[in-house]
């Protein structure tokens, strides 16, 4: 089978998923386009220019049984550029959504990005989500969008998306599950996330404030993709944990081998994040062993249950409550006691592959399911 996979956005995550996809698969024939992760308001408008009138218009015009894309292609003025796609089946995997993603003090605010959202979720065949949080906050963000429009909306498009949506969250890899390390009697949490407004870095100084007036020996690896840009908190957060004798690796780990041997000898793995659609950077912690310290929303109860601890608006409850967890996790350290780490094992790429087969299989060869609206 000739598959196209179309990755508009290629983010870190992004890479990871279609790079596995094609790993577990190996017996279709995939041919990858891709464009880098930079720019984010042309390369979400423009992908389909890019594309449907640069050099890989010539690829998109092949006879293809199947397109996989990304939510971040404009699947309906590619397939208006490119006819020779317009009726091909394809599948969207959304790895995020426009709706629920917290907008920054200085982002502009436009509705485009979450009208992208909507075409290419009604121009998609079958839209795959990686977690029902992620599918959910759509779903009820274009619901809210689509009511402030003055006229001429018609009636039933989210009810047409939620018909096309599966959950099929991004799996881990085999390596995520090597055994854990040999862990120090010295309680140490890693932070493991994009160095970005939205992951909370100003929820995590907060903690580590309160934590660090308990007084006990701790160490935090900061760790996570770095930008050009990063809030001020960090710079913080740095002077804290050297003013405390707490601070571990800090920065993005270029050698994957050294990444995953500070979480297999971390206790537990910090999130402060305001969103996270499926949280990867966790779920690859938990793998390695260490015990999720976590929000109790977004999609970390579809994983661990509801073990996070409370999440409130406001910062300061929020980072008392992650406090209260940090002493939690660091008293059964101190008394030699087993932490609390879920089993994330069903969460890999041979247990999902054949589901992914299975799916993207039914969708090519025209099966009921898929059936366009009339």
């Amino acid at each position: 089978m000739k598959v196209l996979l179309l990755s508009a956005y290629d983010a870190d995550s992004h890479k990871r998923w279609r790079r596995g996809l094609v790993a577990a698969i190996p017996d279709w024939q995939w041919t990858v386009l891709s464009l880098p992760p930079r720019y984010f308001s042309w390369r979400i408008r423009g992908n389909s220019l890019s594309w449907g009138r640069g050099e890989a218009a010539q690829t998109l015009r092949q006879p293809w049984d199947l397109i996989v894309a990304t939510s971040m292609t404009d699947l309906t003025a590619l397939r208006g550029l490119v006819p020779q796609i317009a009726g091909v089946p394809t599948a969207v995997y959304f790895h995020e959504n426009q709706f629920a993603y917290p907008l920054s003090a200085d982002a502009f605010a436009s509705v485009e990005p979450q009208l992208l959202n909507i075409y290419t979720a009604l121009a998609g065949d079958l839209l795959l989500f990686n977690s029902d949080y992620n599918r959910r906050t759509l779903l009820e963000g274009a619901a809210e969008l689509l009511k402030r429009f003055p006229d001429c909306v018609p009636p039933g498009l989210c009810a047409e998306i939620d018909r096309k949506s599966q959950i099929l969250p991004v799996p881990l890899e085999a390596l995520a599950f090597a055994e854990p390390a040999e862990r120090s009697n010295r309680p140490t949490f890693i932070w493991n996330h994009r160095w970005e407004y939205d992951k909370g870095p100003d929820i995590l100084l907060a903690a580590l404030r309160r934590f660090s007036q308990h007084k006990r020996p701790f160490t935090v690896h900061l760790v996570g993709q770095q930008f050009r840009r990063q809030p001020a908190e960090f710079a913080q957060i740095r002077k804290l944990l050297q003013k405390q004798g707490a601070l571990g690796a800090w920065g993005y780990q270029l050698q994957s081998a050294e990444y995953r041997r500070l979480m297999r000898e971390s206790h537990a793995v910090l999130s402060t994040a305001r969103h996270d659609f499926q949280g990867l950077a966790v779920l690859e912690a938990v793998a390695a062993g260490c015990q999720p310290l976590v929000p109790d929303n977004l999609a970390y109860p579809e994983w661990f249950g509801r073990i996070g601890y409370h999440f409130p608006e406001d910062v300061e409850s929020c980072a008392a409550n992650l406090c209260k967890a940090m002493v939690k996790c660091v008293e059964r350290v101190e008394r030699g006691e087993s932490l609390k780490v879920p089993d994330v094992s069903a969460l890999t790429w041979p247990n999902l592959a054949a589901e992914y087969r299975q799916l993207l299989s039914d969708l090519a060869s025209g099966g009921s399911n898929f059936a366009r609206p009339e």
